[in-house]
């Protein structure tokens, strides 16, 4: 449908909606098409293993002593939350990752900002890290023992370590990685140096943070499963070290199913950020 109007000195003609219309329609009904083809998302994969799993188990292919069934492990959890142990479990464990986190990701934001704003702090920092990088996680429980001790201090510290790392590692990229014609358009606009840092640089280097935030959440649950493996006498990882003394490997596998559902909440949680804060930023999907 068009809209003409005619008058003197005045001609315009309206566009056809229809062609606008059509866009968003397409669109979504493009959204449409993906949800039918992949309901799941990511969980696709995870979920269909899942379901072969369990048939395997069924069928009687994997012995239960070596791998038991989903159903078997969820009811060796549901036990653990009838006997009150799980959720103080959990608890703890939860209040270890999340100090050793948050002192993790102030250790490495500041250190990474600083290291890329400045040249006196790529050159304090950057070698620390780099070397810090290529040192695994399980390698430094034997340090931090002999200098803490075994107790809550230590689990708190690895933790901080894995976060810490990855964070400083991929800002200090972000920030570097800025283009420098954009820092140059602002300078010529008169922008000073604090409104280049924070109008230009910082917002620049995001993509890089939450990409490191995402290493850094991935790396504080690794740092957990290792804390907790270290003379723990309460949280997850003493839930697994008891029931692999008394042979319970369902309770154990549950315990590996705990670990990775804060890894995949901490995965969906960036992805959530993402969607928000880098909405500026076009994604390029494959039809």
């Amino acid at each position: 449908m068009s809209l003409v109007i005619d008058r003197p000195g005045l001609k315009f003609r309206a566009v056809e909606w229809d062609t606008f219309s059509a866009r968003p329609n397409t669109a979504f009904l493009h959204r449409i098409s993906k949800k039918l083809r992949w309901p799941l998302g990511i969980y696709t994969t995870p979920i269909v293993l899942l379901i072969i799993w369990q048939l395997a188990s069924v069928a009687g292919l994997l012995p239960s002593d070596w791998a038991p069934s989903p159903t078997a492990i969820l009811s060796s959890g549901y036990d653990l939350y009838q006997s009150g142990e799980l959720i103080p479990s959990l608890g703890i464990s939860l209040t270890r990752a999340g100090t050793g986190l948050a002192i993790g990701l102030a250790v490495g934001v500041t250190l990474g900002v600083l290291g890329g704003l400045l040249k006196s702090g790529e050159y304090l920092f950057n070698g620390l890290f780099q070397i810090l990088n290529t040192i695994p996680l399980l390698a430094i429980i034997p340090l931090m023992i002999v200098w803490f001790g075994i107790d809550e201090l230590t689990k708190v510290l690895l933790i901080a370590h894995g976060a810490a790392v990855p964070m400083y590692l991929n800002l200090f990229a972000a920030i570097r990685g800025v283009d420098q014609r954009l820092v140059e358009m602002a300078r010529s606009a008169g922008a000073n140096r604090f409104r280049q840092v924070f109008r230009v640089l910082l917002p620049g280097a995001l993509p890089g943070f939450l990409v490191g935030l995402r290493f850094s959440l991935a790396y504080s649950v690794l740092g957990l499963v290792a804390a907790e493996m270290v003379n723990a006498s309460e949280g997850i990882g003493f839930l697994i070290n008891r029931a692999q003394t008394y042979l319970r490997i369902d309770q154990v596998f549950f315990g590996l199913v705990i670990y990775a559902t804060l890894g995949l909440l901490a995965d969906q949680f960036v992805r959530t950020l993402e969607r928000v804060l880098l909405q500026w930023r076009p994604s390029y999907e494959a039809s």
